[in-house]
C-alpha cells in the first residue's frame, strides 16, 4: 500500500545526497543557495507568481520555508532539502507536485530542482534524477515527470537525457525548456 506523502514524507537517500522534508531550521544554509547570484537563473520560477527566489536576507528566506510547510500541510507540492551526506550541509531543494489542469500536462508530475551553483554538477543532478525516477512516480501518482533546464545547465541536461528525459519540444504553457521522462520510458 502506498503511504501518503503528505502524511508522512519518506528520506531518501544516494551515495552523495539524501532528500527529506524541508524545515525552519535549513534556512541558514538554504540562503547560501537562494542568494547565490550563480545559481538564481536555474531555479525554474515559472508560473510562481514573479517570485524569482532570490533571497538576500534570512528573514525572506525564512518566509519561503514557512510557504512551502503550508504548502506541504495543504497538500499543494513537497518541498525537500537537498543534503550532502559527507558534510550535512544544505545546498538547495527540490520540489515536486502532481499537476491538475485543464491542458495536455493533466496529471502530469512537475519536479523543479534548485542548487547551489557549485553543486549544479551532473554527480548531484544525477542522484536527484535517480530519486525522483525511482520513487516520485508512486507517491505522487503520476506517469510522467517534467522539468526544466536551461541553454547554459550543460551538465543538468546531459543528466536528464541520461536518465531519460528528452525535450518535449513544445512549450509547457507559455514556458519553453522541459523535458520529461515517463514511468515506462519514453512516451
Amino acid at each position: 500500500m502506498i503511504k501518503d506523502i503528505y502524511e508522512q514524507c519518506p528520506v531518501y537517500k544516494k551515495n552523495l545526497i539524501t532528500l527529506r522534508l524541508t524545515e525552519i531550521k535549513d534556512a541558514e544554509d538554504l540562503l547560501k543557495c537562494y542568494s547565490d547570484e550563480k545559481a538564481v537563473p536555474f531555479f525554474n520560477s515559472d508560473n510562481c507568481n514573479g517570485d524569482d527566489f532570490h533571497y538576500t536576507t534570512i528573514e525572506r528566506m525564512k518566509q519561503a520555508i514557512d510557504f512551502w510547510d503550508f504548502s506541504y500541510k495543504n497538500k499543494y507540492f513537497v518541498r525537500l532539502t537537498v543534503v550532502l551526506n559527507d558534510t550535512n550541509e544544505k545546498v538547495g531543494t527540490v520540489e515536486m507536485f502532481h499537476r491538475i489542469a485543464d491542458d495536455e500536462f493533466n496529471h502530469f508530475g512537475l519536479l523543479r530542482i534548485d542548487l547551489q551553483s557549485n553543486y549544479e554538477n551532473k554527480d548531484v543532478i544525477s542522484e536527484i534524477l535517480d530519486i525522483a525516477n525511482e520513487n516520485f512516480y508512486e507517491a505522487f501518482e503520476v506517469k510522467e515527470i517534467l522539468t526544466k533546464t536551461f541553454s547554459d545547465a550543460t551538465e543538468r541536461t546531459a543528466s536528464l537525457v541520461e536518465k531519460g528525459y528528452y525535450p518535449i519540444n513544445r512549450k509547457f504553457m507559455i514556458y519553453d525548456d522541459y523535458f520529461v521522462r515517463s514511468k515506462k520510458g519514453n512516451i
